[in-house]
């Protein structure tokens, strides 16, 4: 097991699962983490893999169970915000979500501190017709599309923020939890649509997912409203299956203001 050759942060992992499951034994939080380790191997894995596979593979092994519920809006010319956190594999997502629906599609991501690397990854995320943007031409992205009257799913992860003092706090896995607002922002800025794609592991390699409606009026909705709900459901995924959360990342290294 990956976990016994490769403790890629180790330490880091099992306090953040003993920290959000106060309440498991030790024998538990060390069948997670095993559990975690395992799932990260294939990540990887499947990392790898990505860069060799066909379109068709790619939809074979990434299964959204429902793109109709989005024909209306594509019909309407009105682009939506798909929102999700680190779970399960989210690189298939990139690579496939100018496949996946009608609308053109648009992954938010971080930008690589390595630039060759970046250009290389970002060059096979979208090799199948997705566009991948960063912080740095986001808004550009958004106010050109709208412009245009260009139907865009955008594919927005909402884990926790960096900035402790420009995001939404709440309680999640028992702690106090900073999470990046940016889909909310977005979604009333322009009025778009907010879902929440769910990703469930089939089997080793193999996905599927279903879009949930968060906010079909963004702004009726209050303040931290639609951040709150894709956050209920993204704990609430996590505590039916731990193991294909990103546990390795220091999620809880700022302190509420």
């Amino acid at each position: 097991m990956l976990n016994r050759v490769f403790k890629y942060r180790k330490k880091i992992v099992v306090q953040n699962l003993k920290n959000s499951f106060p309440n498991r034994s030790e024998e538990e939080t060390k069948m997670i983490t095993n559990q975690f380790y395992d799932h990260f191997a294939d990540i990887l894995v499947e990392g790898i893999k990505m860069f060799s596979l066909s379109k068709k593979q790619v939809m074979q092994r990434y299964v959204c169970k429902n793109p109709e519920i989005l024909f209306p809006y594509f019909e309407q010319k009105k682009s939506v915000i798909l929102v999700s956190g680190h779970y399960n594999n989210w690189e298939y997502m990139v690579l496939s979500l100018g496949m996946q629906f009608k609308h053109h599609g648009v992954g938010v991501g971080k930008q690589q501190r390595n630039k060759v690397f970046d250009r290389i990854i970002n060059h096979y995320r979208q090799r199948y017709g997705s566009e991948v943007v960063f912080a740095s031409n986001v808004r550009e992205t958004f106010e050109a599309y709208e412009q245009q009257q260009f139907p865009t799913a955008y594919m927005m992860l909402f884990d926790q923020a960096k900035n402790p003092k420009k995001c939404y706090w709440t309680t999640f896995l028992n702690q106090d939890t900073g999470f990046i607002f940016g889909p909310e922002y977005f979604a009333k800025k322009y009025d778009f649509p907010v879902f929440y794609y769910n990703v469930k592991k089939v089997k080793r390699g193999f996905y599927e997912f279903d879009l949930t409606p968060i906010s079909e009026n963004p702004n009726q909705a209050e303040y931290g409203e639609i951040t709150q709900n894709c956050i209920n459901i993204l704990e609430e995924t996590i505590n039916e299956k731990p193991q294909y959360w990103l546990w390795s990342h220091r999620r809880w290294k700022h302190k509420k203001p």
